[in-house]
C-alpha cells in the first residue's frame, strides 16, 4: 500500500512540474515575449545563453525580485511584472522559470 501511495505521489508531483512549466510558457508567450523574445528595451532574449549566464547564476531570488518589482539596468529596464499588473506572482516566477530553463 505504501508503495502504491508514493507512486501515486510521485505523479502528482510529476504532473505538478508539467503544469507549472505549461503555466510559465503560456505566461510568456502571452507577456514576456514581446521583449525577451526580441531583445526590446535591453532585455536578454530567451535562450541567449550567453546574456543569461550572469543572471542565472545571481539566483533565482534576484530575478523574481526583478520581475516582479521591475529593475533598471546597464542594458536596459524591467518594468514590474513586465507591465502586467494583472499577473499574480506565482505567474511571473513561473515565466521566469521557463525562460531560465530554454536559457541554460
Amino acid at each position: 500500500m505504501k508503495k502504491l501511495i508514493i507512486a501515486i505521489s510521485a505523479l502528482g508531483l510529476a504532473s505538478l512540474a508539467t503544469t507549472a512549466q505549461a503555466s510559465g510558457e503560456a505566461t510568456y508567450k502571452a507577456a514576456c515575449f514581446a521583449c525577451h523574445g526580441t531583445g526590446a528595451a535591453g532585455a536578454p532574449k530567451t535562450g541567449d545563453k550567453p546574456a543569461w549566464k550572469d543572471r542565472i547564476a545571481a539566483g533565482n531570488d534576484i530575478l523574481y525580485k526583478h520581475a516582479i518589482e521591475g529593475y533598471k539596468g546597464k542594458a536596459g529596464f524591467m518594468p514590474a511584472k513586465g507591465g502586467r499588473a494583472d499577473l499574480s506572482d506565482a505567474d511571473v516566477k513561473a515565466a521566469v522559470d521557463y525562460m531560465v530553463a530554454q536559457s541554460k
